[in-house]
């Protein structure tokens, strides 16, 4: 299983990836968003090059809970990149970008650097916390 991730904001896409036994996130690319027809070419490119069967996809939910314009937008972008071949799951991203936020200040990251990788770090808390919430696998005997 290869999963990917997508922070999906209305200027980038942040990707993080599965490493190969899914069980840690990594940092990826982040994409910058142009028109949609380019934003899921260069998604679908990362798909492709890392044979990715499960797509994680940031819902940006309120703070109630229910779902507003980016999170419309993120559901778009996931179910126009959905195929039989990958699996699409929506996830609760509520404050993630925050949460990256706070995570590249406590280690120092420059400013410019830290809008430089950003939508990737929330894509790896995002992928992250999915990995994390599916069940242990058995063990072999």
């Amino acid at each position: 299983m290869k999963a990917l991730a997508l922070d999906v904001g209305s200027k980038t896409i942040g990707l993080a990836g599965s490493d190969a036994l899914g069980i840690t996130a990594q940092p990826i690319t982040t994409v910058r968003r142009t028109n949609l027809k380019a934003d899921l070419a260069a998604v679908k490119a990362v798909i492709a090059e890392r044979e990715v069967t499960h797509l994680i996809v940031g819902l940006p939910l309120n703070m109630n809970g229910t779902e507003g314009p980016s999170a419309e937008e993120a559901r778009k972008i996931g179910d126009a990149l959905s195929t039989p071949d990958l699996t699409v799951i929506y996830w609760d991203e509520r404050m993630t970008t925050v949460a990256a936020q706070r995570s590249l200040l406590e280690s120092n990251v420059s400013r410019k650097k830290r809008r430089e990788v950003v939508d990737q770090v929330a894509a790896v808390l995002i992928l992250q916390g999915w990995l994390e919430s599916r069940p242990a696998p058995e063990p072999y005997d």
